[in-house]
């Protein structure tokens, strides 16, 4: 075969990954995509249609909740049907999804879609997508190579979120240069939301279906059952931090506090996106130097830090400056603590590992994004990213002193 086949496989995989994951990294990539100009438009949207701040973030609520209730009946049943037909429905889901929002005006009719479709306002992902992706993923590699491989689904995704927040433009731009109307223009960036699931269907159907792990028990909890718990509990409270600035949340911020525009405000997420990538793209790299849980921990503690600055800086200038030095270090943590759990489970714990920690993440940072409305409801902007940052700080002390002195089950 010529090299050339491979070349796009050796973009999206590193060496000594399953040549299969390279759909996984790619899908994921296309739906950060889509999620980054969403949760720049999707508070603008709502805006339009006649609806308040409290509001956005109610639907910002229903997002997150409805994802934590599928993530956990993944985690629940999930192992009784083939992973890559439930990657499938959910990609469906995420079509019809973007066709709700694309044609509902109507509060209630909004609910019922955010609550049980895959719209994410957050700057990660907290989708049904995540175990199962995963769980495929982590079999796709071993030690190092599963580190670097979570990496790189990491860092494409950021590119990828990065870029789509720059089409965060295209709805203001049609308006003034193509003469559509704002509100039909943005309908139109959800209808492509829809086209990008029926993008996904086409590349989930022609994934491989893992053997099943042999013995009873598969698809729960066994020996790893504490370690899991505990994570699961202090994930909980960075996620429950995490929803009160969700990126809907950041851009409404954003334009309230210093009036950016939607371009503005959608170039300001395509270079934290960007800086972002920089940092997935250096944490295989820290964490072979000073570990996993090092990684995670001591680059979040300076980044939060700035995070709480930003909440008081009594300019643009400065608020940017702290946002993005944030976004140099925030999310050196993500593809770290997917591998560390990944590490410190047995492979047949694997799935339900990664439903266990994602599910109790999911149903905290869904209780969030309403109180964060109510916050700017009320007047006290700073109040949302100073309680993030706070929030955020005392889960990096007490994932550091839960977890300093516990073996990984394999290498990392």
């Amino acid at each position: 075969m010529p090299a050339s086949r491979y070349a796009p496989t050796a973009l999206l995989i590193p060496q000594g990954a399953a040549p299969f994951a390279a759909r996984l990294v790619a899908g994921r990539a296309l739906r950060a995509f889509v999620d980054g100009f969403v949760a720049v438009l999707l508070p603008a949207y709502l805006l339009a249609l006649g609806f308040d701040v409290w509001t956005v973030g109610v639907l910002g609520t229903a997002t997150l909740l409805g994802s934590a209730l599928a993530t956990l009946a993944v985690g629940v049943w999930g192992h009784r049907f083939a992973q890559r037909r439930l990657l499938i429905a959910a990609a469906l889901l995420m079509a019809a999804t973007g066709l709700g929002f694309a044609g509902l005006s109507q509060f209630w009719p909004l609910l019922v879609v955010a609550f049980v479709g895959t719209l994410n306002p957050s700057s990660g992902d907290v989708s049904v997508f995540l175990p199962l992706e995963h769980a495929q993923l982590a079999g796709a590699a071993q030690g190092d190579a599963r580190t670097r491989l979570f990496a790189r689904y990491s860092l494409l995704a950021a590119l990828a979120a990065s870029f789509g927040a720059l089409a965060a433009a295209v709805p203001a731009w049609l308006a003034s240069r193509a003469g559509v109307e704002l509100l039909t223009a943005l309908r139109l960036m959800f209808v492509g939301y829809a086209a990008v699931g029926l993008v996904l269907l086409r590349l989930y159907r022609r994934l491989p279906e893992p053997h099943a792990e042999p013995g009873r028990g598969r698809g729960t909890l066994g020996p790893s059952r504490g370690i899991v718990f505990k994570l699961a509990a202090l994930f909980s409270l960075d996620a429950f931090a995490g929803g009160l600035i969700v990126n809907s949340l950041m851009s409404l911020w954003l334009m309230q506090r210093f009036g950016l525009s939607l371009a503005a405000t959608g170039t300001f997420f395509f270079w934290t996106g960007l800086l972002a990538a920089l940092s997935m793209l250096a944490a295989p790299w820290v964490a072979r130097r000073i570990g996993l849980l090092n990684t995670m921990v001591f680059t979040h503690i300076p980044a939060n830090l700035a995070l709480v600055g930003a909440a008081f800086a009594p300019g643009l200038p400065l608020a940017l400056a702290l946002l993005l030095f944030r976004a140099l270090l925030m999310q050196m943590d993500v593809p770290t603590r997917t591998a560390y759990v990944m590490s410190v489970v047995t492979p047949a714990e694997r799935a339900a590992a990664s439903s266990v920690t994602a599910v109790p993440r999911s149903l905290a940072a869904a209780l969030s994004p309403s109180l964060a409305g109510a916050m700017f409801a009320a007047g006290w902007l700073a109040a949302p990213l100073a309680a993030c940052g706070v929030l955020k700080l005392a889960y990096d002390l007490s994932l550091w002193a839960a977890c300093r002195k516990h073996k990984l089950a394999e290498p990392s």
